[in-house]
């Protein structure tokens, strides 16, 4: 079989008869350049990154970064975290019920989304997983045994896993090159989730749940989490109707062109251009002019699936070096958080709640500055999820010298572990090619919550020093960030 021939070397040659300079006032480089990858897609992608970065960042890209930014929200905003204590003082089980529970949930819905999301399209995932979540938390909120609550729990966190491949997706793909680095400031969302969740239900838990100290803990007197569940649940379906039929979004054009369907990926640009009051240059001829130069497609140009993920060397080492990360990280979390949950066990439901508003509050700065470093030279993407990493593992091994659970909050891990997940995020994002997006993102998220249950099944069979380990770990998943070998800064996303 004859080697292909470098699309570098096509671009600079023919000018692609199809760079958008000559007729678009923008010009974008993207993160491929140089790779031998498939030229009539990588003409294409360029043309649309081109011709979204003319049109600039619009009213359009802020909604979507609203809109985006409530199902990473929602991933928090409902975290079982806030009910253990509560139901586990009515049926005596223990909380591991629940954390599988999720964890499958989260695993199942990242995959049939995300991989869904690169067949149907971003618009059914994206408009579906949000009614998911808040539906299950509304009947979860009714469960009258435990394995129903845990399988509910179970069926909420598919919306959920959906919701954290899917939307990043969408974003990017709307988002002009110049603005890429508020996918990492996304993921702010989370904290704001996590912190209006928890104000949320520390009365509802506090009024209406069993004291810490109660001999007995009749159903009748233990309602506040039913009564969180039911608040968190309606909240999510008030913010669903706003993304369903409020806000009327658009098929990603980069997703479109991927499957063949360039007149509409153009209509999709013109409709972007025309939502913030501007004019699109481009037209239908620029992408067929792509297809004139390069001949037919390639084999794999409507490919999806896995096979993108791997089309070069330096692409398969980049999804592979992403897997042992999320891996890495999927295991490491669940170890250290299982401090924090223990202490929801043997405190009072007022300094659990507490301590979990000061947890959040210092995590919400994490992704702006995350936004901030990672448009730095000096930093860039890869050198800010290393560090950052790396710090959230030796603040986590320093705090093994705390000797009270006040001393250990004061770490302030939870700010470093916010601008690792922001950047870790929009990173892959941002390194898989559009057609297999969904995908990768699903692959790389399933490989997290595998991880974490191995993690639970560490904790359950085995007393480990859980610091320890988890800083190791973390510190370890920091070096190997080093070695991504594509840096995005400055660059369009494929």
């Amino acid at each position: 079989m004859s080697s292909a021939p470098n699309h570098n070397s096509f671009l600079k040659d023919k000018d692609c008869g199809v760079r958008p300079g000559d007729v678009l006032q923008a010009s974008t480089q993207d993160i491929f350049s140089g790779e031998s990858f498939d030229p009539v897609y990588h003409a294409k992608a360029r043309l649309l990154n081109d011709a979204i970065q003319e049109i600039g960042m619009g009213k359009y890209q802020w909604y979507l970064f609203f809109v985006c930014g409530f199902g990473w929200f929602a991933d928090n905003l409902i975290a079982p975290g806030l009910i253990y204590a509560s139901v586990i003082r009515d049926v005596y089980f223990s909380q591991y019920g629940i954390k599988v529970g999720w964890a499958v949930g989260l695993l199942i819905g990242s995959v049939v989304w995300g991989v869904g999301s690169d067949i149907w399209g971003r618009r059914w995932s994206f408009n579906f997983t949000l009614l998911i979540t808040g539906v299950f938390a509304l009947a979860a909120g009714a469960s009258p045994y435990y394995l129903t609550l845990c399988i509910l729990l179970g069926l909420l966190s598919t919306g959920v896993g959906g919701n954290l491949t899917v939307d990043p997706t969408i974003f990017l793909e709307y988002v002009p090159t110049s603005h890429q680095y508020l996918l990492t400031v996304l993921s702010i969302w989370q904290a704001i989730g996590q912190v209006v969740g928890t104000l949320v239900a520390w009365p509802l838990i506090s009024d209406y749940s069993c004291p810490s100290n109660s001999a007995t803990c009749p159903a009748s007197s233990n309602k506040g989490w039913r009564y969180c569940l039911f608040t968190m649940g309606a909240v999510i379906m008030v913010i669903w109707i706003l993304r369903f039929f409020v806000f009327n979004l658009q098929e990603s054009p980069k997703f479109l062109m991927s499957c063949g369907r360039d007149d509409e990926a153009v209509a999709a640009v013109h409709r972007l251009a025309a939502f913030n009051g501007k004019v699109s240059r481009l037209t239908i001829e620029h992408l067929e002019e792509a297809d004139k130069s390069f001949g037919p497609a390639q084999g794999e140009a409507r490919a999806s699936g896995l096979k993108p993920l791997f089309a070069t060397r330096k692409l398969a080492y980049t999804t592979c070096i992403l897997i042992v990360l999320w891996a890495l990280i999927g295991l490491a979390f669940p170890l250290y958080d299982t401090v924090l949950t223990g202490s929801y066990l043997t405190n009072t439901f007022d300094t659990v709640f507490r301590d979990r508003v000061i947890l959040s509050a210092v995590s919400v700065p994490g992704a702006p500055m995350a936004g901030y470093l990672v448009e730095l030279p000096i930093f860039g993407r890869r050198r800010t999820l290393s560090i950052f990493t790396v710090l959230t593992g030796a603040l986590i091994l320093a705090s093994t010298t705390a000797g009270t659970f006040d001393l250990y909050l004061g770490w302030g891990f939870s700010f470093t572990t916010s601008v690792m997940y922001g950047v870790l995020y929009a990173l892959s994002s941002e390194l898989f090619p559009t057609r297999s997006r969904g995908t990768g993102n699903a692959i790389v998220a399933a490989v997290n919550r595998i991880f974490g249950l191995i993690a639970l099944l560490i904790l359950y069979l085995h007393r480990v020093n859980v610091r320890m380990v988890s800083g190791g770990i973390f510190i370890s998943a920091g070096f190997i960030a080093l070695l991504l070998p594509f840096e995005p800064r400055g660059k369009a996303s494929l």
